[in-house]
């Protein structure tokens, strides 16, 4: 081989301007669901510095998410240059987390009302809804279904996570960023707004009062883990209804040759957002806010050109 075209061959195959940041930067590299991901992450930190929240939360939150936006071009430089299976997991695996974190920093900026001036006005269409025949309709049979709302209220937190394992399962698995783009838009954009809406679950504020008539076991699992791992920021929209809505949108889009998945998650969410009424969970108004911020997210995910997945 002519060693002048030898050489140009050796250059064109070595990137001399190559570095973590260039890497992290370049078209495909980063995925569109972790540009929304580590958007967010800086929004929370500017949201730290304009809301009065004490500095030890403020530099926590910077700390944080400062480290994972520095760290986050080395997790990609790693899977370009690897490109296995385990890389890919690990990179929706922590997409996932890092909505989970997303919000548990929205906790830590809640802060005091003592007027519930919201909730008083949202609680007035819960209760034409509940009394208006709703309750006694979910109790005509016993406790049957609202055991079935109270189960589908705890899947919640597991149906992001099934769609995804349903992509690897039926061997979608260069779909799962076109999923969780729509997933993490429609609940970050939820998150993004707790701070401006100041709210308390109806069950906290009103208390005693609406309530569901059986005390179910699953009930009970729901309130120790809200009472647990909930926070105490806003409840609308409603975080819940709009991912379990986003799940099934998400599942319609990319799996449709499949679609038991997205019946299955499309009848949860409905459950989910029936449950967060009845079981006080949450207001009427937060359950259609969530519902919309999730057609909105569906729109835009539809309507936008899906690059090439890293």
């Amino acid at each position: 081989m002519n060693p002048a075209a030898e050489n140009t061959r050796f250059l064109a195959g070595r990137d001399t301007t190559a570095s973590p940041v260039r890497d992290f930067l370049r078209s495909g590299s980063v995925r569109r669901s972790e540009w929304v991901i580590l958007s967010f992450l800086v929004y929370a930190v500017a949201l730290g510095v304009l809301l009065p929240v004490a500095p030890s939360t403020r530099h926590l939150v910077t700390l944080i998410n400062v480290a994972i936006l520095a760290a986050y071009p080395a997790l990609i430089v790693a899977d370009r240059a690897k490109s296995t299976i385990a890389f890919a997991v690990v990179r929706d695996a922590g997409s996932l987390a890092l909505i989970v974190l997303a919000y548990r920093e929205m906790g830590w900026f809640a802060q005091p009302h003592l007027a519930h001036t919201l909730e008083a006005s949202w609680v007035t269409w819960d209760r034409v809804v509940l009394h208006g025949g709703l309750k006694a309709a979910i109790e005509s049979f016993g406790p049957v279904i609202p055991s079935i709302l109270e189960i589908s209220y705890a899947l919640v937190y597991a149906l992001a996570p099934f769609a995804v394992v349903m992509l690897y399962v039926y061997r979608r698995r260069e779909k799962v960023d076109q999923f969780l783009f729509a997933f993490a838009l429609t609940v970050l954009l939820c998150y993004a707004q707790f701070p401006f809406w100041p709210s308390e679950p109806p069950r906290v504020v009103f208390l005693g009062q609406d309530l569901p008539s059986y005390d179910t076991v699953f009930r009970r699992f729901n309130l120790w883990m809200l009472g647990n791992y909930g926070i105490h920021t806003s409840v609308f929209p409603s975080a819940h209804v709009a991912g379990a809505f986003a799940a099934a949108f998400g599942a319609m889009r990319v799996l449709p040759e499949r679609p038991w998945v997205s019946r299955f998650l499309l009848v949860t969410a409905s459950l989910i957002a029936i449950a967060t009424v009845y079981g006080r969970y949450h207001y009427l108004s937060d359950a259609v806010a969530g519902f919309l911020v999730a057609l909105v997210a569906f729109g835009v995910q539809r309507f936008t050109a899906v690059p090439r997945l890293s």
